[in-house]
């Protein structure tokens, strides 16, 4: 069960840490996952929320690998999240989230936002998520905006309701989009902001989830929340959304890649007892590797380019995100049936996997989102049919 504990932060001024290699960071991350993390993993499936092991994330380099000021190192990013997602998918979810609001403050251009902020959140310091799960499925058609919009003098006051934001809780914040109504109630644009849990937001417990349980996922609920300049991280926000989405979408599928890494694991755990017998089943580890390796290539590949806004670009990295989450289905689905009773064992890592795997297809962007989105964009960019 989430418990909502203030967090105490230390040392939130300290500089930004020098930026350490590729190797450091992954060696500091795997050597994380592999001990505490796996460790945990059970007790973060059920409600714990790991901002211990955050907070040595940050440190090793983790969380900011993709950040300007750590050399816009978006592979190595998403191989820490996919290091993390190995032994537990809901940390490398909160790992993402941690991410994309990063990439939030710093791309927002506001020096109230970019600076020392920025410096803790990176570091593992201070923790946020991100709220724009609503504001996605608005700007693509699916939902209508929940959070609203007034001016007032210095900002504006923002009032509503979202069901389900992860990664936050008191002393925390993330990012949030509410949409900006005009005194007679039509909306004039969208405004991006940071969101900070300081007491004047309400927190709600949601309903108990099959999975995930330890990601700090609450509903919120605002009534005419004060948002001033400082906390502005984009006005009007649909150009600043299109220019960041892929680099939104293209993190995630760190989580994805981490799933499936760990289902090939537990299969291979298995391999020297019932490799005779699994020898039967489809998915076997060699097809499930094979495929892993080519979609983290091509992920790797278009991590060069984070912030491109080309069509074609925005469906190739959407149909990655949707290859991320149909291989962590059937890695994981076949990963327990490899293990057979062992693995359907309520605290096994395959039974987890296909719940987090589940958790890779649904959230936000959905499977079914993300298919939506690339008939769409492709739509846009095929030439007309001549007579």
């Amino acid at each position: 069960m989430r418990t909502a504990q203030a967090l105490k932060i230390e040392d939130t001024d300290a500089p930004p840490s020098p930026m350490r290699s590729e190797a450091q960071v992954l060696a500091e991350t795997v050597a994380i996952a592999d001990g505490p993390l796996a460790a945990s993993a059970t007790r973060i499936d059920r409600g714990h929320y790991p901002l211990e092991i955050m907070g040595s994330l940050g440190a090793a380099g983790a969380l900011g690998a993709h950040l300007d000021r750590q050399g816009q190192r978006f592979g190595l990013a998403i191989a820490a999240m996919e290091a993390a997602g190995r032994a537990c998918g809901a940390t490398a979810f909160l790992v993402w989230c941690h991410d994309v609001c990063g990439l939030y403050l710093e791309q927002s251009g506001n020096p109230a936002l970019a600076g020392t902020l920025l410096d803790g959140h990176a570091a593992g310091q201070t923790f946020g998520g991100t709220a724009l799960s609503n504001p996605m499925k608005t700007f693509a058609g699916i939902e209508s905006m929940l959070l609203r919009a007034r001016p007032v003098p210095g900002g504006y006051a923002v009032s509503g309701q979202l069901p389900w934001v992860s990664h936050i809780g008191p002393g925390q914040y993330c990012g949030a989009v509410a949409a900006v109504e005009r005194p007679d109630g039509t909306v004039s644009h969208e405004i991006m902001f940071l969101l900070r849990f300081d007491g004047r937001a309400e927190l709600r417990p949601c309903p108990e989830f099959s999975g995930m349980e330890g990601t700090s996922t609450w509903g919120i609920r605002l009534k005419d929340y004060v948002v001033d300049h400082d906390d502005l991280i984009a006005d009007p926000a649909r150009p600043f959304i299109a220019r960041i989405r892929a680099a939104f979408i293209q993190l995630q599928i760190g989580m994805g890649l981490g799933v499936v890494r760990g289902s090939l694991d537990s299969m291979q755990e298995v391999e020297e007892t019932l490799g005779h017998v699994n020898q039967f089943l489809e998915d076997r580890p060699g097809p499930i590797e094979a495929e892993y390796a080519e979609l983290r290539g091509r992920v790797m590949r278009l991590a060069e380019t984070p912030f491109e806004t080309a069509s074609d670009y925005l469906i190739d990295v959407l149909d990655a995100r949707a290859q991320a989450a149909e291989l962590s289905l059937r890695a994981s689905q076949s990963a327990l049936l490899h293990q057979g009773a062992r693995g359907y064992q309520i605290a096994a890592a395959p039974q987890r996997r296909i719940r987090e795997a589940h958790f890779v297809a649904i959230v936000t962007p959905a499977l079914k989102h993300l298919r939506w989105e690339m008939a769409r964009l492709s739509r846009e960019t095929l030439p007309e049919a001549r007579p």
